[in-house]
């Protein structure tokens, strides 16, 4: 099992940026590539960005290209987002998600690759 708690959501203005968190706890951390996603209301879960077990290699949705980052520490076993230039269009419930590979270059844009998610996190984006 993997335990994952997000912090650091909250409400910004439209320009604005917050650096989310996810704490992972249970298993070796690095085994795993990491993703966030996001559900705004009445709409499906997307994906946001996923970062490879070593941190190489990341990819992000289009819609945030150029404003947000993916990154880990390994050593502290945590995965962060750190998100500028915020829009309106950005508000959500983000979550983190772990997904379990042997391989520590791949990393996966689909949800139903992660095995364990965490409880969420909400960002408001006021205009």
């Amino acid at each position: 099992q993997v335990q994952l708690v997000e912090s650091g959501g909250g409400l910004v203005q439209a320009g604005g940026s917050l650096r989310l968190s996810c704490a992972a706890s249970g298993r070796t951390f690095s085994n795993y590539a990491m993703g966030w996603f996001r559900q705004a209301p009445g709409k499906e879960r997307d994906f946001v960005a996923a970062i490879a077990r070593s941190g190489g290699n990341t990819n992000y949705a289009d819609s945030v290209k150029g404003r947000f980052t993916i990154s880990r520490d390994n050593a502290k076993n945590t995965v962060y987002l750190q998100m500028n230039s915020l829009e309106p269009e950005d508000t959500a419930v983000y979550y983190c998600a772990a997904h379990f590979t042997y391989y520590s270059g791949s990393y996966s844009i689909r949800s139903s690759d992660y095995s364990y998610w965490g409880q969420g996190t909400q960002v408001t984006v006021s205009s």
